[in-house]
């Protein structure tokens, strides 16, 4: 048996390929579900980033927050009322998502990052008009729920080349100035595509795509394009995994080289989906 040294020089050895496969390539993390509720998973996140960082690669993170954003309506008597998953977003509640979002949890991921020795910054759509954005919904039953029109990269190209991780808050900004509430994996997604990135992944709080919900063992570790459609008719694909297949889905056709759906309740998940042989999760692919 090794001893412990000997252990980690394997362990570097093993990672060796991968950082030399993703140095100086983009990879954007869709950060949410428990690893930004547990404090011991919150700061594994923070610190996997910054290794990744430190190592060559170019992180850039886009984070959710809807419990957060739940407590904080519940505090002002602010009734929460969702359809088809989304949050159905009226003026008073846009204004608590985009501080919460923009505000609170955007600032709180900065800080953590460089409380492990990153360089990070905060972002949201309204910056350089980063994310555009128009009513999801235009019958108006949504609110400002908005759908990403474009994506103006040219704020993360910036903040990429000089050194700095890009923390990104999914507000989106309208064409006179309203603000939107939008999906985090979209927003991940159109990113992902819009900075040529070669990988997206999206921290979830399940295994990934699993054949039987009950079975963690029945895992698909890869899932092919032309597979979506089958495993949709036969509800393999539904629920909250139905959209972030659909957002990997997206970013492949999108040019994007790899996606992922991984499970952020896993420590150090995100280095062992890039620097593993075996990964973990479901890897979306073209072919």
């Amino acid at each position: 048996m090794l001893n412990p040294a000997m252990q980690k020089a394997e362990i570097l050895v093993e990672a060796l390929p991968y950082i030399k496969d993703f140095y100086g390539k983009r990879v954007v993390i869709k950060y949410g579900g428990a690893a930004m509720t547990d404090c011991d998973l919150k700061n594994k996140v923070m610190q996997d980033i910054v290794l990744m960082k430190f190592v060559g690669m170019h992180p850039i993170v886009v984070h959710g927050g809807g419990p957060e954003i739940n407590q904080m309506l519940a505090r002002l008597n602010i009734k929460s009322e969702f359809i088809n998953g989304l949050r159905v977003t009226d003026q008073p509640t846009m204004e608590v998502v985009e501080m919460v979002l923009g505000g609170k949890l955007n600032k709180e991921i900065v800080a953590g990052i460089n409380a492990s020795g990153g360089r990070a910054i905060g972002l949201s759509g309204k910056d350089d008009r980063l994310i555009e954005a128009s009513f999801l919904d235009p019958s108006g039953k949504m609110g400002f729920v908005g759908a990403v029109k474009k994506i103006n990269p040219a704020i993360i190209d910036v903040l990429i080349e000089n050194g700095y991780i890009p923390v990104i808050a999914p507000i989106g900004i309208g064409d006179t100035g309203e603000t939107y509430n939008i999906n985090a994996d979209l927003v991940a997604s159109a990113i992902a595509v819009a900075i040529k990135a070669d990988k997206l992944v999206l921290l979830t709080d399940v295994p990934g795509l699993l054949r039987d919900p009950e079975d963690p063992d029945s895992l698909i570790s890869v899932l092919h394009l032309d597979q979506i459609e089958g495993l949709n008719q036969e509800g393999i694909i539904a629920g909250g995994m139905l959209p972030k297949v659909q957002c990997c889905a997206e970013s492949v056709r999108g040019g994007v080289g790899r996606t992922h759906i991984i499970d952020g309740r896993l420590p150090h998940s995100i280095l062992l989906e890039i620097f593993t042989r075996q990964g973990i999760g479901t890897m979306v692919v073209d072919h």
